[in-house]
């Protein structure tokens, strides 16, 4: 069997665990999350990188050693370089990350891919998760940001819309987490950190604020996902697990609008990440 080891780098974080091929799911035993600051230095950014590594992959043997990175963008995920020129992981702006991990954990660079984070979600989703068998799957991941892919049959691909246009500003606006904030506050005076504190208010704010959601949400779909002609949409991100609260008016808005749209929960959520990176890397592999 591969020895493979998939793993998944944000701002905050990095997660990962050895990946069963065969079986198609995490071998839970073997994760690791640390935090990392991505606004240390190149060294401790490296150091903290490669030391989670090392626990995650202990007991494997280092030549047969397969590893796939989920990767926030902008990133030139073929060669492995950073191209984020603002905020997090800015000491390593144009850093060849691949050749350095392959370096320090004395492994070849042929053993390193990298995938955009959104593309990894839906890898994860069709490699071990609830779209498996589909051929055309939109996926999005509602959380702190917006992440949009799309897989074709063969490959996802990041499709990037968190800016793109949307009502008096940009689609995330709308759809990630601080849209929540910013609603229950302009409503109410008070403040939330997320839909998980709104869960806890009253009912009738609650149904305004999802409802007005909802609407968004299905105007999203409408505008910017409809046109791939996707056989199931997949949700992700913290915001998914709430979606049993907006996912009738969404439903209703997107049946007015002539849309009949099949659309799963992830079941594995922060996980997909792990497994598509790990699926990934052993599509380059074959």
């Amino acid at each position: 069997m591969q020895n493979i080891l998939g793993i998944d780098i944000g701002g905050s974080h990095i997660t990962l665990a050895q990946v069963d091929p065969e079986k198609r799911e995490i071998i839970t035993s073997t994760y690791v999350r640390e935090h990392i600051n991505s606004f240390d230095n190149r060294e401790a950014i490296f150091s903290a990188w490669t030391s989670a590594i090392e626990k995650g992959a202990h007991n494997l043997v280092k030549s047969d050693l397969l590893i796939g990175v989920a990767m926030p963008g902008p990133f030139d995920y073929e060669n492995g370089i950073s191209l984020m020129e603002q905020g997090k992981f800015i000491d390593i702006l144009h850093v060849n990350i691949k050749e350095e991990l392959a370096k320090r954990l004395s492994i070849s660079t042929q053993q390193i891919h990298f995938i955009n984070d959104a593309a990894a979600f839906m890898e994860g989703e069709v490699f071990g998760g609830c779209v498996q068998g589909y051929q055309k799957i939109f996926g999005i991941t509602l959380g702190t940001g917006l992440g949009t892919t799309f897989y074709n049959g063969e490959l996802a691909t990041d499709e990037d819309l968190w800016d793109s246009p949307f009502k008096e500003y940009i689609c995330e606006d709308y759809l990630a987490t601080r849209w929540f904030i910013k609603r229950y506050e302009e409503l109410t005076g008070e403040q939330i950190s997320g839909t998980k504190d709104l869960l806890d208010k009253s009912l009738e704010i609650q149904k305004q604020i999802f409802d007005e959601y909802a609407d968004s949400f299905s105007e999203f779909v409408v505008k910017y996902v409809d046109h791939y002609k996707p056989e199931v949409l997949v949700i992700g991100g913290n915001i998914a697990k709430a979606y049993p609260h907006f996912e009738q008016k969404f439903i209703q808005n997107l049946a007015e609008n002539n849309i009949n749209l099949q659309v799963k929960i992830s079941a594995i959520f922060e996980d997909a990440a792990i497994l598509g990176a790990a699926s990934y890397a052993l599509k380059k592999l074959i």
